[in-house]
């Protein structure tokens, strides 16, 4: 998969309004929950959706917040793999609320 131009990340970055880019090369999501085992909840179908996608996505709790990035290493950079990826994490966390 190829690198996204800065006018495609843009594009697919825009409608994700709770991702933010971080060094031109990741994108940024921190999900809140009410208790820290619904976040582990949450983490647990993160990895399965990653497996699924043979990509997989720096994950960080702490405690009640779990926060997500996203990047394409093979790419040095963000591809269509990491903002499909952030569209199926969204509806995970739609789908818990």
């Amino acid at each position: 998969m190829k690198k996204l131009s800065e006018a495609a990340l843009s594009h697919k970055l825009e409608p994700l309004e709770h991702w933010r880019l971080k060094k031109e090369k990741w994108i940024v999501r921190r999900y809140r929950f009410k208790d820290y085992l619904e976040g582990i909840r949450f983490v647990n179908k993160l990895a399965e959706a990653a497996e699924e996608m043979n990509h997989h996505p720096f994950i960080t709790i702490q405690y009640k917040l779990v926060i997500v990035e996203l990047t394409s290493w093979s790419e040095h950079g963000l591809t269509y793999l990491d903002f499909d990826l952030a569209n199926q994490y969204e509806n995970l966390y739609k789908g818990m609320e």
